[in-house]
């Protein structure tokens, strides 16, 4: 009886020492990882309107920043009201954009391209558009809040 209780007691010993080892290095393994800041996927976007003819090359004018995850905020004038835009649309920015437009612009070239990059909804999104001068970009967003900044 002696020596099962020995074995016992020095086996839940072992087996003690070996949580032990594998709690404090799993802890810092564990504390090594990033775990989840929300509930909610990031939506995150950089909004630029630029100079030039294409995003690449283009001189940015302007930029803004769009958080739309759980509050609507960010560097945009109308955060709340972008966000909603945005959802409405399920993120197809081309969709924002009003070709039908009648106001009379003059055909300068004088090339402005608006773009928004980032993460919606956790995929990430690239999306640009060139307007042929600063009228049409006027004419053309016009009527969408996330693309007034």
């Amino acid at each position: 009886m002696r020596h099962l209780l020995k074995t016992v007691s020095t086996a839940a010993a072992v087996a003690a020492g070996v949580l032990a080892v594998s709690a404090v290095s799993t802890g810092a393994a564990g504390a090594a990882t990033p775990g989840p800041t929300s509930l909610y996927a990031p939506s995150d976007l950089v909004l630029t309107v630029g100079q030039g003819e294409d995003a690449a090359t283009a001189t940015v004018q302007r930029a803004v920043t769009l958080s739309c995850a759980l509050k609507a905020s960010g560097t945009h004038p109308a955060p709340s009201a972008a966000c909603a835009e945005l959802n409405s649309v399920e993120a197809r920015f081309d969709k924002l954009v009003d070709a039908s437009s009648t106001v009379m612009c003059t055909k300068e070239w004088n090339p402005v391209v608006v773009s928004a990059a980032g993460v919606w909804k956790g995929k990430h999104v690239a999306w640009t558009t060139t307007f042929g001068n600063p009228c049409e970009m006027r004419a053309g967003l016009a009527n969408t809040a996330l693309l007034n900044f």
